[in-house]
């Protein structure tokens, strides 16, 4: 393969074992004209190697591989060059395990494989590859600052199922890792329960609570249909279903999970679980837009400030992996405070207090 540099192309190195998998996603991107894939790997010795000699502007990674396997792989290209690493993984439990490791790790995003390798060529799938790849050429590394405070541990709430407050958060690229700055940090005697869409696919959502949850004071899950909102719970939404809440009396709120069409191409949609909130007749509401491309959420910050007069927070650009979702809510004028990363946590909670 050529090693020249054409003008104004995203150069992609290819990582994979498979020599299907190389040849698959190198005739996919290649199919693209703003991208050139200059070579390929098949294992992350290999991979390390031609990133320091080619320096490409963006890396897809597989994660199983021999010889050194990409989270190893990933850990290393961190130490010694800055280059956007996309995780290709697979959709198993394991998989969206390591996944979840490698994106904390500073992969910056994933594509998830499907189980019959050779779906890779179906439209939607070339569609998801050659988008991030355009993405991620143009991400920056955020600064990340000291986390304000420890990590909560964990202790039984007490304030039982009686919801004062939500907390209803929404981000995309950059929000598993931003998320781990701002959950762990909500005392788990908060009087308010947290509403969070992600996006991802199926499966890859449990995986993201779990981990959430094994570093939290406050209950993180996945959410399921029907079950009871209760305090100092973070309920996120389940890869490919919208997320919605429906009061059932005295106080009450329950999770309604629905397989309505996507908005805008998401499904779950931060406007979709945004305006279930606004329609819930909770009072005490507070909306959150974190990083993340397009404009999901923005709708739904709309309504709920004009409707409910919610406290909206908006992630500030400086921290952001992608500063699409916030910029477009904060163009709206009805963002009450820009923040970064690190103080996120902070600012929910001088809104809706915290009882000791």
């Amino acid at each position: 393969m050529t090693m020249n540099k054409k003008q104004g192309k995203i150069r992609v190195l290819v990582v994979d074992d498979s020599a299907f998998m190389r040849k698959a996603i190198s005739h996919i991107l290649n199919s693209d004209q703003e991208i050139q894939v200059i070579d390929t790997a098949k294992n992350g010795v290999e991979a390390i190697e031609k990133a320091q000699r080619l320096k490409p502007d963006v890396i897809t990674m597989d994660i199983n591989m021999p010889v050194m396997d990409g989270l190893e792989c990933l850990r290393r290209l961190q130490a010694i060059i800055r280059i956007p690493v996309i995780m290709l993984s697979s959709y198993t439990k394991e998989g969206a395990s390591a996944t979840m490791q490698a994106l904390d790790e500073g992969a910056m995003d994933f594509v998830a494989k499907p189980g019959n390798t050779f779906e890779i060529t179906r439209d939607d799938m070339k569609e998801e590859i050659i988008r991030k790849v355009k993405v991620c050429k143009n991400l920056k590394f955020p600064e990340i600052s000291e986390k304000s405070t420890e990590p909560m541990k964990k202790t039984n709430s007490m304030y039982g199922n009686k919801v004062k407050s939500i907390v209803a958060i929404g981000t995309s690229t950059g929000g598993p890792k931003a998320l781990q700055e701002v959950i762990p940090l909500i005392p788990p005697d908060v009087e308010s329960a947290f509403l969070v869409v992600q996006h991802m696919p199926a499966g890859f959502t449990k995986s993201l609570a779990e981990r959430l949850d094994s570093m939290s004071g406050v209950n993180v899950k996945e959410a399921e249909d029907n079950e009871v909102i209760k305090n100092a719970h973070v309920y996120i939404a389940p890869g490919d279903y919208h997320m919605t809440i429906k009061k059932t009396g005295d106080s009450l709120y329950r999770i309604k999970l629905t397989k309505d069409p996507p908005v805008e191409g998401h499904r779950p949609s931060v406007d979709v679980m945004m305006e279930s909130v606004s329609d819930s007749g909770v009072s005490n509401i507070v909306a959150v837009i974190m990083t993340g491309m397009g404009k999901d959420g923005t709708k739904g910050i709309v309504k709920l400030k004009n409707k409910n007069n919610a406290h909206v927070i908006a992630q500030d650009e400086s921290s952001c992996v992608v500063f699409g979702m916030p910029r477009v809510a904060i163009s709206t004028g009805l963002v009450d405070s820009i923040v970064p990363l690190n103080q996120i946590a902070k600012e929910i909670m001088k809104t809706v207090g915290v009882h000791k």
